[in-house]
């Protein structure tokens, strides 16, 4: 059976100084130190990954971009607008609908639905900080996400992120 692994990524800091509405506030000047970080720790820790899926939010979207200039092979990219504001159910509902032939998938996504997810998922309460990410690992298909209790195999927010033994 094959093993899925999602990683949930929250979104950098996003600057507050200006009058943008929530879904354009641009990332912050630590936002753009902090996703790079993020990027550089996923390519020490992740093999690989097959697909990022995005929330349409501004920061959302930078914070990849930042990200994925950090990694040697870009995944193909998905913007679904489910992800912005989601609870722990829109984002199991927009994982249940990846195809079988994803293995790995990170989420760019926000608070507090990135964060109940990872308890939804792994039964772990763990605080989703900017630019924070979750790796976690189910056997079995997307479809099955939220079924069983999920492994927590890292995190935390890079460079500081921590992997538990297997």
């Amino acid at each position: 059976m094959p093993e899925r692994t999602l990683i949930l990524l929250r979104h950098a800091k996003s600057d507050w100084s200006g009058m943008e509405a929530d879904i354009r506030r641009p990332l912050a000047q630590r936002g753009r130190r902090q996703a790079p970080k993020a990027g550089r720790w996923l390519v020490a820790n992740v093999d690989s990954i097959d697909l990022a899926v995005l929330s349409p939010a501004t920061p959302a979207q930078q914070t990849w971009e930042l990200v994925a200039a950090e990694l040697p092979a870009p995944p193909p990219t998905r913007i679904d607008e489910r992800v912005y504001g989601a609870s722990d159910r829109r984002l199991l509902a927009v994982v249940r609908d990846l195809t079988a032939d994803i293995d790995t998938v990170a989420l760019v996504g926000h608070n507090p639905g990135v964060e109940e997810c990872v308890f939804t998922l792994t039964g772990q309460p763990f605080p989703m900080k900017t630019s924070a990410l979750a790796v976690i690992t189910w056997p079995g298909m997307w479809s099955d996400a939220g079924q069983q209790r999920a492994t927590l195999r890292a995190h935390g927010r890079p460079p500081g992120a921590t992997t538990p033994a297997r």
